[in-house]
């Protein structure tokens, strides 16, 4: 795949996908210092090469974070999602880090939960303004 201008290329697609995603710390416990967030952003960044999509923006507060993915069109949210979760509470709780040990207990870094909402691009007022104004055939 190459990339132009942001809009990506596939064999047989053109695309440009973004998905704001928030993860939510379990018990939503406040576990996370700015050395964790760095490690954090090398880790999910990543995983998200390995689904040949691009981590375009994160950061987060003690308790959750937020990223913006561009993703190909062949890959599932959920799917990255889960993999995003998975790697990146394996990694960072294999780093040891005290904050986190004390304050989480078993295996779990996140909430099971997360958000995923669609962004960039033309609002939807604009598209269905967009849309309605074709012609259509007779």
């Amino acid at each position: 795949m190459s990339t132009d201008n942001d809009i990506r290329y596939g064999r047989h697609c053109v695309f440009l996908i973004h998905v704001h995603l928030v993860f939510v710390t379990k018990y939503r416990r406040g576990v996370f210092t700015k050395d964790i967030l760095d490690d954090m952003r090398v880790v999910l960044a990543s995983v998200c090469a390995d689904f040949e999509a691009e981590l375009v923006e994160f950061d987060g507060e003690d308790d959750h974070v937020h990223l913006v993915v561009n993703y190909p069109p062949k890959v599932a949210v959920s799917a990255l999602v889960n993999s995003l979760k998975g790697v990146s509470s394996r990694m960072i709780r294999k780093k040891s880090y005290p904050s986190i040990r004390r304050k989480l207990w078993g295996g779990a870094l996140w909430s099971p939960s997360y958000f995923a909402g669609s962004c960039g691009g033309a609002p939807i007022a604009v598209i269905r303004q967009y849309i309605e104004q074709q012609r259509t055939p007779h």
